[in-house]
Parts: C-alpha cells; structure tokens; sequence
C-alpha cells in the first residue's frame, strides 16, 4: 500500500515537471516568432511610361516662300512696296515699261475684229454658193489665228508686271526705278509667315517612336520669345547614312509675328514608350545577378529580380516578373531575405493621394507617411 503510494506520487510529480517545461517553450517560439518579424517602410507598385527626352536643332522656313522674279526684260518704271510691308495676292509690285506691249494688244484686236468680219460675210455668202469651202475655211483659220495672237499679247501685257502671288509680307529689293532688269534678276522675296514649318534631324533609334500629331516644344536660343508649342506634320522616310539620322518637321502658328523664317530653334520632343513598373530610388538593390526588389508576399519577402530602363529625379522604371499593386520594399531593405516574415507601414509617392493597404497583406500600422519627392 504505502510502495502503490509512492508510485503515484511519482507519477504525479513527473507530469507536474512535464507541464512546467512546455509552457517556457512555448513562450519562448512565440517570442522568437515576434522577434524575426521584421518592420520595413514600403510602398504600392504602379505603372507608368517610359519618358525620353529628344532634343536637336531646326531650322525654319515660312508656310509659303517664294523670290520673285520678272518674267521678261525691260525698263522698271514703279516700285510699288516698301520692304517688310504686308501685301495682298494680285497685289502689283512692280511694274516695267509696258508702252509696246500696250500697242501689241491694240493691233491683235484689230486684226481680231477685221478677220472676224471676213468670216462672217464669207460664212453668209457660202450659203448661196457664192464662196468656196476653201476660201470659208481659211477665213475660219484666220480668226481663230487672230484671236490667239490676241491672247499671246495681252500675255506679254501681263508679264510687264511683278503681282504677289499670295498673301503675306514682302523682303528687300535692290530694284529702283529706272534699272533694267531680265529673267535672271531678283526683284524681292514673298513670305506668308502666319505659321512655320521647322526642319530638324532626329537619330535613326526613334524612327518608329514618332508620329504625325506629336507634340513638341520650340524655343529660340536669344530666349526672349517664350517656349511655343508645335505638332509634327510630316516624317522623313529616309535615313542619312551619313549622320544616321532622319528629318522630321513640325508646324508651330505665329499669330504675334514674333518668329521670322531662317530662325533657328532649340526643338524638345517627350517620346512616349512602354509601361514599366515605377519604384523609389531606394527600393532597387544590388546583387551579383544585377538588380532585383524585395515585394511582400502574404505577408513573407520574395526577392524579385528586375531590369533598370530609366531613371527619374528618385525613381525608377524597371522591368520584371511584377503587377501594378504589389507590395515593394523601399526602407529596410538591408534586412531582407527569401521567406522573412515582414510587417510594413505605406508611403506615398510625391503628388500621389494616400494609398490603402492591399488585401492580404501584413498589418499596416499608424505611422506617418514618409513622401518621396
């Protein structure tokens, strides 16, 4: 009896001890499990364009340009412009001596009108049989010789005159009444500068990033006109072997007349290219394999690897295995590995409202949000 006491007694003894030791344990795991939960600051993945800069230098030409010329030799006896005036189309610029011209209208209307009434009384007597059809034809061919001869003249009447073709504003001329001129003398310029265009040569890798309807941004280099905004109206379709470029031009208004063709102009075209995934500078580590991210992941680290395409004032587009919404790490970072059990507090991107945490993510806490600008 007393021997069955003593066993039960052990017995109880060893249970009481086994009790004790398992509850330090399991404190002791659950403390450790808090202290390999790690606090990092991070941020929500979103995506945007990849953004090139092209810069280059162009040249402008009016909207419509012309130099014009006499069309025939003579005496000028009127200058009609001054130079830089605004001019209307058929307005008569200069005229030449036009006094035989003038004479040489008068005879073909005469001849016009004699070998006119030829054939008309030739015409009323062949009906009667009284004139041959050779004689009626030939009156006919007459006319008609005289009325061309008519239109030749009151042509050369015309060319004894310098009209502008089209609206727009005159240059200087070294033309003054009283010189003779011919077909190779240049009487002054015509330019309709209300919009130009601007030529400029862009390097071949941006042959297929370009459209028509492209914005772009003009400035001159004194910089006292402001920066003013154009559109891309045609594409080369050609590359210069020489210099590996291609020439495109752009159309920009000048409604204040402030640009003159020949100016040149520093061009800036922002080139549109993919979406890529855009994080802070500070998310983007290192490693022998290049770059790579630490996402959150249920609440656990993965390390994804990336590919750096562009960086922008603290951020950076990359490319990878990523989706807009994922978690990324941007602050502790150092900390990180595979599998890491991870608690993190949201920052915003600069100009960003605040972002929600993600379902099935780890505990977000109450901290400030940190901005990146």
């Amino acid at each position: 009896m007393f021997r069955f006491s003593c066993v039960a007694a052990a017995s109880v003894s060893l249970l009481f001890a086994s009790a004790c030791s398992e509850a330090p344990q399991s404190a002791h795991s659950a403390q450790a499990r808090a202290v390999d939960e790690v606090r990092v600051i991070a941020e929500v993945l979103q995506f945007e364009r990849e953004r090139t800069r092209v810069e280059a230098v162009g040249t402008s030409r009016a909207r419509l340009s012309a130099e014009l010329y006499a069309p025939t030799s003579g005496e000028v006896v009127s200058v009609n412009f001054e130079p830089g005036q605004a001019v209307q189309a058929g307005d008569v610029l200069v005229e030449l001596d036009s006094r035989q011209e003038k004479l040489a209208v008068r005879v073909a209307e005469l001849n016009l009108e004699d070998a006119a009434r030829l054939y008309d009384r030739y015409k009323r007597s062949a009906e009667s049989g009284a004139v041959l059809p050779t004689a009626l034809d030939a009156a006919r061919t007459a006319a008609e010789t005289a009325r061309v001869e008519l239109d030749q003249a009151r042509i050369a009447l015309a060319d004894r005159t310098i009209e502008a073709v089209f609206d727009g504003y005159v240059g200087s001329t070294e033309v003054d009444p009283g010189d003779r001129v011919n077909t190779n003398t240049l009487i002054t310029t015509l330019d309709d500068r209300s919009a130009l265009f601007v030529s400029f040569d862009i390097p071949e890798a941006f042959i297929g990033e370009l459209a028509v309807g492209n914005e772009v941004q003009l400035e001159t280099w004194s910089g006292k006109v402001p920066v003013v905004v154009g559109e891309i109206v045609d594409i080369g379709s050609r590359i210069d072997p020489q210099n590996r470029t291609f020439v495109a031009r752009a159309r920009v208004r000048n409604d204040r007349d402030a640009l003159r063709p020949g100016m040149s102009f520093r061009v800036r075209i922002d080139v549109q290219g993919d979406f890529y995934g855009v994080v802070s500078e500070t998310g983007v580590q290192w490693g022998a394999d290049g770059a790579y991210v630490w996402t959150v992941v249920s609440g656990a680290a993965v390390k994804v690897p990336v590919r750096i395409v562009q960086r922008r004032e603290g951020r950076v587009l990359v490319d990878g295995p990523l989706a807009e919404g994922n978690i990324i790490v941007v602050e502790g970072t150092q900390r990180m590995r595979d599998g890491l059990a991870v608690s993190y507090d949201l920052q915003r991107m600069a100009g960003k409202p605040d972002i929600e945490p993600v379902s099935g993510a780890a505990k977000v806490t109450g901290r400030p949000l940190v901005v990146l600008d």
